[in-house]
């Protein structure tokens, strides 16, 4: 057996991971967890990326000795370097109010439709592009010489090598998921210089070694080679969906909800579009073709508004709350920032004519039941849209621990859920290392070790589907 270390970067929380793997074995533990805090400053919301730094040494110098370390986080945002290779300023959150406008002024010069027909990317008001150019008249923009995303920024510090992993590329609306290479004719339409973007790595390749002074704050002896992971943590984590064929969809769950299936080729269709599907690029040629939920943000910002209160106290009260009394619509950009999240929802219940929830178990069943019918509509729209149909549906990340929810997307779907493994993008980041050490075979031959070595739970679906309908009917009346 060897062992890899998985570094996963989440909105909330870091962690690194150790995975041994062997000829029939995969086991994943816990090193070292840290938070994730965002921090608002005078000019917006920025990461704290220096934190995240000192937490990944920390979790390294936990880890004993691996054969390599692989880097995943979230998407689109990214840290600006000068000519000398310093970082200008702390990265933009998403969040961030900076990009609120910019979507009409970049579409003013390259319409939505040619952009998605090009991009194949859904409209998001923070992606990469749109803070690109929100950025355009900024000192830190001038001085940059180098964007590196978030784990490409992280490898460089562990490696002084620069490159762009592909999966995490094709978030930032810049990438022609049919050619798998830059939108060239995008990017010159729209002022933005590629240059600024190190050379594209793929899944697998190597990112350089750690450096001397990495070595010696984390005790590990070297060499220790960085291998380039499906750095986008999607990416990652539906490569450790446990599925066999073709024939499933896939729920990412988390902060976010992302919804959708695994294709050979995109779904660029004007149709495609106006549903808000995105066409990002997954591991061995692959598009995740999917929607972005609000996710389990729903609830965490509640849960923060409450004071932190414990989730299974939560979850039963919330299973005692009749079904689907008051849904929201869990897309909405509406939720996207923080702050009075609650309140929010119940406005949005009493807009619509429902009955108003008022206590955190009937805020919390609201959240669950919305939730599952997001992914429901989710589910179908990808099916029609791509014309794939699927017999399963998987659920992976820390959404699999709530067993509620879990059931509600197999009730509203009408499809079996099997959900597991819950740290998929860990698993998935240490499965491409492994790959890359020729431990592991192809993409199938992972999923195989996957399903024979992870605790799995398969929920039937319950109940009359006709009261999703009925849900649903209400969401588009309101």
């Amino acid at each position: 057996m060897k062992s890899y270390a998985a570094v996963d970067l989440g909105a909330s929380s870091g962690r690194v991971m150790v995975g041994r793997v062997g000829p029939d074995s995969l086991e994943l533990t816990e090193a070292h967890r840290f938070p994730n805090r965002p921090v608002r400053v005078p000019e917006g919301l920025r990461w704290d990326v220096l934190g995240l730094y000192a937490g990944v040494l920390d979790g390294l110098k936990a880890t004993g000795q691996v054969a390599s370390v692989g880097i995943d986080s979230w998407a689109v945002d990214y840290g600006l370097l000068d000519a000398d290779g310093a970082l200008l300023g702390n990265p933009v959150h998403y969040r961030d109010a900076r990009t609120e406008g910019v979507a009409e002024k970049v579409w003013a010069t390259v319409p939505a439709e040619e952009l998605y027909a090009a991009t194949g990317l859904q409209y998001a008001p923070f992606n990469t592009l749109y803070q690109l150019t929100a950025a355009r008249a900024s000192a830190q923009l001038a001085h940059a010489r180098r964007l590196l995303l978030i784990p490409d920024l992280l490898a460089y510090w562990l490696t002084g090598e620069q490159g762009t992993e592909l999966t995490n590329a094709s978030t930032t609306q810049l990438i022609d998921p049919r050619t798998r290479d830059w939108s060239y004719d995008i990017a010159a339409r729209l002022g933005i210089d590629l240059d600024l973007f190190a050379p594209l790595r793929q899944p697998g390749d190597p990112a350089g070694v750690l450096r001397a002074e990495v070595l010696e704050a984390t005790g590990l002896a070297g060499p220790v080679p960085v291998t380039t992971v499906g750095s986008h943590d999607t990416a990652s984590a539906v490569a450790a969906v446990p599925a066999a064929g073709e024939r499933f969809a896939y729920i990412c769950t988390g902060t976010w909800s992302l919804v959708g299936l695994e294709l050979g080729a995109p779904v660029l269709s004007e149709e495609s579009r106006a549903a808000n599907f995105t066409n990002e690029l997954g591991l061995d040629g692959t598009v995740r073709y999917l929607r972005n939920i609000m996710g389990l943000w729903l609830l965490q910002e509640c849960v923060r508004a409450w004071g932190e209160p414990e989730l299974g106290g939560l979850l039963l009260e919330a299973a005692k709350v009749p079904a689907l009394r008051s849904v929201v619509d869990a897309g909405d950009a509406a939720f996207l920032a923080p702050g009075r999240m609650p309140e929010r929802i119940a406005e949005a219940c009493r807009a619509s004519g429902q009955p108003v929830p008022g206590s955190p178990g009937e805020i919390t069943r609201c959240i669950l039941d919305s939730l599952a019918l997001a992914h429901r509509r989710a589910v179908a729209d990808a099916q029609r849209l791509a014309g794939h149909p699927v017999d399963v549906v998987h659920i992976v990340g820390g959404g699999t621990r709530n067993a509620l929810l879990c059931q509600l997307t197999a009730d509203a779907c009408g499809l079996p859920v099997v959900a597991g493994p819950t740290e998929a993008a860990a698993l998935g980041n240490v499965l491409v290392q492994a790959r890359a050490d020729g431990l592991v075979g192809d993409l199938a031959d992972g999923r195989r070790l996957l399903t024979r070595t992870q605790a799995l739970t398969r929920y039937e679906p319950q109940g009359d589907p006709a009261r999703w309908l009925d849900a649903e009917a209400r969401l588009t009346r309101g």
